[in-house]
């Protein structure tokens, strides 16, 4: 069985697809989320992440919360529509970091469950994907993974499971986006 770097965003994004990895790969589930803020937040999704990983008897690498390094290499991109430039970089980075450490170790491929997104451009994350895989010789596992009902799965394993479901991407700016639809949302409703 070849053996899978699966970098995870989250629980109900990454559930269904360690799941359905752990019967085709030797899966070690990867943490690398330096974008998440606050820190309460990044560690309440941390939590779930190795709730799932416990669950399962998964092996799961976890890295520190790099916030500086996302600051330097994405923050300065600033707010912008969630899918532009800034979450690109801020895929980039997580990915390279992925394939770096899928190298190191000897991982024979990686993956991510950011494509499993709703709201997350399957088409750029994958091509970032095969890009740093590219430059770092490993082979990146491209797939769309909200096809084939697995976001359907991952909702009921949630529910299931009462795994928290977080309501915003991650970083400072879609937080800020995400109070912000709120607060229009409340604001039509009066």
């Amino acid at each position: 069985m070849k053996s899978l770097l699966l970098h995870t965003c989250c629980a109900p994004c990454s559930i269904a697809v360690i799941d359905e990895m752990r019967t085709a790969y030797e899966v070690t589930v990867f943490f690398y989320n330096p974008n998440i803020y606050p820190l309460a937040e990044y560690e309440t999704r941390k939590a779930e992440v190795i709730r799932v990983c416990r669950e399962w008897g998964i092996i799961m690498i976890d890295l520190d919360n790099e916030s500086a390094v996302w600051e330097a290499e994405v923050g300065g991109f600033g707010r912008g529509q969630e899918g532009g430039p800034r979450c690109s970089a801020c895929f980039r980075l997580r990915l390279a970091k992925t394939a770096a450490c899928a190298k190191e170790r000897g991982f024979d491929l990686f993956a991510t469950s950011l494509t499993s997104g709703r709201r997350k451009d399957s088409a750029a994350i994958n091509a970032i994907g095969r890009a740093v895989s590219g430059l770092q010789g490993v082979a990146f596992l491209d797939e769309d993974w909200k096809k084939g009902g697995r976001q359907e799965k991952a909702r009921q394993m949630v529910a299931e499971r009462s795994i928290y479901r977080q309501s915003y991407c991650g970083c400072r700016f879609s937080l800020e986006d995400a109070l912000a639809r709120a607060e229009a949302e409340v604001r039509q409703a009066a």
